[in-house]
């Protein structure tokens, strides 16, 4: 397997690093746990990343090791956790043109110029292996110093003068925000607080906030606030009390839904027709329902009654609009009398 492949090459690099006499293949095989073909293989991965391989004759016996000059150095990483630096750019390329996107590419090279050239070829190589590509997500370069702000004010625990556009209405308040937790998910960020205004823990967009200010005015994160527990009935970003939500989805839709974890509340039921019935403990929010619809035909609502009757009338605006308008009769005009 691949990982397996990148493992033992890395383990083939600190081995001929701290070899100053070289190493055989009959040993490097044995070492490695593998066969000769293979660390051949692997050789001449590794020259083609541009580490300084040579090989010597002595004594009978072929010897592999890399030329004086190359330094590995103390690197303490194995290549996973490379790999896995690698990564982190991909993932948080939904955040580019924020302190967390920019901070990670600093961070990224500091740890190349580290290594050296050969090593940071190689670990250009290790991304090429595995890529993510990010779905779809909001741009949030033009609100970097919001963000900034209300980070700082999370770990200061500092209350922040808002001012917001609410997403249904569009309409803009200005609030007092405990901000208690900045939140991605769903292709967003948000903040999770208590809200002055209301007197409760609320959820807010970061690209809806126009404005924000830093007042004198400290707090204290409740002790029976925990925001695991807060999420664990979120379908989406909206929070709502948890209930039953049973869904059946036909065979064609069958192999999607078993594949994926919808929420931590899942359980899935196979039918004998190929169906599959999926029951969730979630809030029954406009996300949800959306989710449900997204799929056509291919899901019903078994349970909650009001979360079906939605959905059902929903699927009939929907038809509405399908339908072929009627066009006007055109009325006769009466004879003209002579």
């Amino acid at each position: 397997m691949r990982g397996e492949q990148l493992a033992r090459q890395w383990r083939l690099i600190q081995r001929l690093a701290h070899s100053r006499v070289g190493v055989d293949l009959d040993a490097l095989a044995d070492e490695l746990d593998c066969v000769r073909r293979t660390v051949y293989r692997d050789l001449d991965a590794l020259m083609l990343a541009g580490f300084p391989v040579v090989s010597e004759k002595r004594d009978g016996r072929v010897l592999y090791r890399f030329i004086e000059t190359f330094r590995m150095g103390d690197v303490p990483f194995s290549p996973d956790e490379l790999l896995a630096m690698v990564l982190s750019e991909d993932l948080l390329r939904v955040l580019e043109g924020t302190v967390f996107h920019d901070s990670i590419l600093s961070a990224q090279a500091k740890i190349r110029a580290g290594l050296g050239p050969e090593l940071a070829g190689y670990v250009e190589r290790l991304g090429e292996t595995f890529r993510v590509m990010p779905g779809p997500h909001k741009q949030y370069a033009q609100f970097r110093d919001v963000i900034a702000q209300l980070s700082d004010a999370v770990l200061d625990r500092r209350t922040l003068r808002m001012r917001y556009r609410t997403g249904r209405t569009g309409t803009v308040a200005t609030r007092d925000l405990d901000p208690y937790r900045v939140w991605y998910r769903s292709g967003g960020l948000y903040v999770i607080g208590r809200d002055h205004k209301s007197d409760e823990i609320r959820t807010f967009a970061v690209e809806r906030i126009q404005r924000l200010d830093r007042t004198d005015l400290h707090f204290e994160i409740p002790e029976d606030f925990d925001f695991d527990t807060y999420t664990a009935a979120s379908f989406g970003v909206m929070t709502e009390p948890a209930t039953r939500v049973r869904l059946r989805f036909t065979a064609e839709w069958a192999i999607y839904i078993e594949e994926r974890t919808w929420h931590p509340s899942q359980s899935i039921v196979k039918r004998k027709d190929g169906s599959v019935d999926l029951t969730l403990d979630v809030g029954g929010t406009p996300e949800l329902r959306s989710w449900i619809l997204s799929f056509g035909s291919g899901a019903l609502v078994l349970e909650p009654e009001e979360l079906r009757a939605v959905v059902a009338a929903e699927h009939q605006r929907a038809l509405s609009r399908y339908r072929p308008e009627r066009k006007p009769t055109a009325r006769r005009q009466p004879a003209a009398r002579i």
